[in-house]
């Protein structure tokens, strides 16, 4: 579905962005690559030549999981990834390393990016059902975040909240299927296929995009040595961005393409509506590192200054 008012919007990113840097030389940017939504605005702008436009040489590194993305980041073998600020605030915990410089995917009320799923037949329908049942989540990381934070919203007690560690996705999908897990997390469109195979919301982050969103970070050395380069890549990204809103269908290849969507979805799987140029706010930071302290997961406070940075934005 074509979403024409959005034209608009791309005629003044055009007319904002950086000046192409076409004849000069590129600069190379490492990529680490989840297979996760998020990712599609890159994939497009990859595309559509907007990254080769604005001077940037981006190499996508596949990366399964979380912990490979961090260490390829620690070990300085990626410049950049999307991530959660969480996970920037424990690059952080010691010395600044790392810096948000925009949203990547940011849940709407028509769009979320998070789900409390009821296993089928377990009678859950709503977070007052879910007081004292364990819920499958990812310790530690923003599937546990989000829920805590989701479920305390919907009035439930810390005290009432349980959860279990199960890390893997697969094997979260894998229990819930069974009924051997009565709850879980999921992001979509894996949620969306745990939905198809009968799984009930319970609950979700559509009135909360606080919790559930998640950002595209940069190694600072990588920041120093390419400002101009980091502009032109969020220059590229803000177009990309427009052209999916204004017509996401043009673009849903991509998402079997890249192995984002499973098979059995694919057809009706709906794109999200990616966000603006933003970063997250003082407020949403320090939300997120008061959880990491509450968890015992960071000792000492860092700060939002060092951690965020939206002056490389365009902002329309």
């Amino acid at each position: 579905m074509k979403r024409n008012y959005i034209a608009p919007l791309l005629a003044a990113l055009v007319a904002l962005a950086p000046a192409s840097t076409a004849g000069a030389e590129s600069i190379k940017l490492r990529f680490a690559a989840l297979p996760i939504i998020d990712m599609v605005p890159l994939y497009v702008a990859d595309k559509e030549g907007l990254f080769a436009k604005y001077g940037v040489d981006i190499e996508f590194i596949p990366v399964g999981a979380a912990p490979e993305r961090d260490q390829l980041l620690a070990a300085g073998r990626a410049d950049a990834a999307v991530d959660e600020i969480q996970a920037v605030i424990n690059f952080n915990r010691d010395r600044p390393q790392m810096k948000v410089v925009r949203w990547a995917l940011r849940p709407t009320p028509s769009s979320p990016h998070f789900f409390i799923l009821a296993a089928k037949g377990s009678g859950i329908t709503n977070a007052a059902d879910l007081k004292g049942v364990p819920i499958g989540v990812s310790q530690g990381t923003i599937i546990e975040y989000v829920t805590e934070r989701l479920l305390e919203s919907a009035g439930l007690a810390r005290g009432d909240i349980k959860t279990l560690n199960v890390p893997r996705m697969p094997d979260r999908m894998a229990l819930l299927a069974s009924g051997q897990l009565k709850a879980a997390v999921m992001p979509d469109p894996l949620a969306a296929l745990a939905r198809s195979q009968g799984a009930v919301v319970a609950l979700d982050d559509s009135a909360h995009p606080e919790f559930g969103s998640s950002v595209i970070s940069f190694r600072d050395e990588w920041i120093a040595a390419h400002p101009e380069a980091l502009r032109g890549f969020l220059a590229a990204v803000d177009r990309a961005t427009a052209l999916i809103d204004a017509d996401p269908s043009a673009y849903s290849s991509i998402l079997v393409e890249r192995r984002i969507v499973p098979p059995a979805v694919a057809s009706s799987y709906r794109m999200p509506i990616f966000p603006k140029a933003g970063v997250p706010s003082k407020a949403e930071f320090e939300n997120a590192l008061a959880w990491l302290k509450e968890k015992g997961l960071i000792a000492k406070d860092v700060a939002w200054e060092d951690s965020v940075d939206g002056s490389y934005l365009i902002r329309p």
